[in-house]
């Protein structure tokens, strides 16, 4: 049986970690005035975000959609992600296309009637 499972790995918990860890510390600044309290959680937040990223593309993260049970587990390290996910942002922001995905074509333009 198969079902979905995100955010259970090792990259989605370390990164809502660090990106909690930044929203306090603009929280304090917000609350002292503290202009490089404001920056340096701003910074942490921007952190998390390249680490969350880089833990998903080293395997470390799971692709999106339905996963068998035995893949469930926060250790269980993802061997597909050098040849990057169908469907998931991340890999394709990295260049990684796995030859299953689509590539996306050029929307061709619409003619809209003028409302009188």
């Amino acid at each position: 049986m198969s079902l979905y499972d995100e955010g259970h790995t090792i990259a989605g918990w370390t990164g809502c970690a660090i990106a909690t860890l930044g929203s306090g510390v603009v929280g304090a600044g917000v609350c002292t005035g503290s202009v490089p309290a404001l920056v340096g959680g701003g910074v942490l937040v921007a952190v998390s975000v390249l680490v969350t990223w880089a833990l998903h593309l080293s395997g470390w993260g799971k692709p999106p959609g339905v996963r068998p049970r035995a893949e469930w587990g926060m250790r269980t390290r993802d061997t597909l992600a050098r040849g990057g996910h169908p469907g998931c942002v991340g890999c394709a922001l990295a260049g990684r296309r796995p030859a299953s995905a689509p590539v996306a074509a050029r929307a061709e333009p619409v003619t809209l009637s003028s409302a009188e």
